[in-house]
C-alpha cells in the first residue's frame, strides 16, 4: 500500500528538513510531498536539497506565492491520485502534529474508515502550549461545527489527517469552497455527506516551538460563514 504525507509549507525552514528525515525514519515506507507557496526563507531550496538523499520518496511542488491551505492539499489530492497513492495524510510540518502518529491514523483507514481525524478533543482536551484564548476559540468552533452540521465530530477543524484513496476519488475536490481554516470542515463533512466513515484517533497536539502561525481573523471568518452555506450543500458524488 503506498502512503503519501502532504506538508505544505511557507516560511518553514527551521521545521522542513527536520520533519521529512523524522517522518522518513519511521517504519511504514511513507513517501512525502512537499507544497511550497513561494517561501522567501529557503524552505523549498532545503527541500531540493534533501532530494538528493531520498531520490525516490521525497517531491516537491513549487508554487508562487500564498495561495492557501485548501489549494495546496487539493493540488496534493490530485497528485497523490495521478500517482497511485493508497492513503493520503495531511500533516504540518511544525511538529504540533507528531509523526509517530501517522501509523494510528493509517490502521483506523485500514480497519474501513474512509477518514481517520488525529483529535485533539475526543479524549477531552489535548492541547500542550497554547494560550487559553485559542483552546476556547478552536474547542468552541468544533462545538458550532456539531452543532449547525449535525456531524459528531470533535475536532472538526483537525489538519492531521488520513484519507483512503477511494474517499478523495468519490469526492468532487473541484466543488470545494472554502481555502483556509474551513477546507478542514467542508473535507470531513463532504466526505460524511457522502457515506464515508469518520474515525477519530487520540492524539496530544504540541504548539510550535520555531517558526510563526499562519492563523488570521480573515482565515477564522471564512469558516464560521462557510459552515452555514455548507448546511444547505449538495455534494456530487464522483463514483
Amino acid at each position: 500500500m503506498k502512503k503519501l504525507v502532504i506538508i505544505p509549507t511557507y516560511n518553514e525552514i527551521e521545521n522542513i528538513e527536520a520533519i521529512i528525515r523524522k517522518v522518513f525514519s519511521l517504519e511504514g515506507c511513507y513517501h512525502v510531498l512537499v507544497i511550497d507557496d513561494g517561501s522567501p526563507d529557503g524552505t523549498a531550496e532545503s527541500v531540493v536539497n534533501l532530494q538528493r538523499d531520498f531520490p525516490d520518496k521525497l517531491f516537491l511542488i513549487r508554487r508562487s506565492g500564498k495561495l492557501g491551505l485548501g489549494t495546496a492539499y487539493l493540488r496534493g489530492f490530485r497528485w497523490a491520485l495521478d500517482n497511485g497513492y493508497d492513503f493520503i495524510f495531511e500533516m504540518d510540518a511544525d511538529f504540533s502534529h507528531n509523526p509517530e502518529d501517522l501509523h494510528r491514523l493509517y490502521e483506523a483507514c485500514a480497519d474501513g474508515a474512509g477518514v481517520a481525524i488525529g483529535s485533539r478533543y475526543c479524549n477531552g482536551v489535548s492541547v500542550v502550549d497554547w494560550p487559553m484564548s485559542r483552546i476556547i476559540m478552536s474547542y468552541f468552533a468544533s462545538f458550532y461545527v456539531r452543532t449547525v452540521l449535525k456531524m459528531q465530530v470533535f475536532d472538526c477543524t483537525a489538519g492531521f489527517v488520513c484519507y483512503r484513496r477511494e474517499t478523495l476519488e468519490t469526492m468532487d475536490l473541484d466543488d470545494v469552497k472554502m481555502k483556509g481554516y474551513g477546507f478542514q470542515i467542508e473535507m470531513k463533512y463532504t466526505a460524511w455527506k457522502l457515506g464515508f466513515k469518520l474515525k477519530e484517533v487520540p492524539i496530544v497536539f504540541v504548539n510550535r516551538q520555531s517558526g510563526t502561525s499562519k492563523m488570521s481573523g480573515s482565515i477564522f471568518g471564512e469558516a464560521f460563514w462557510g459552515v452555514l452555506r455548507l448546511r444547505f450543500r449538495r455534494f456530487n458524488r464522483l463514483r
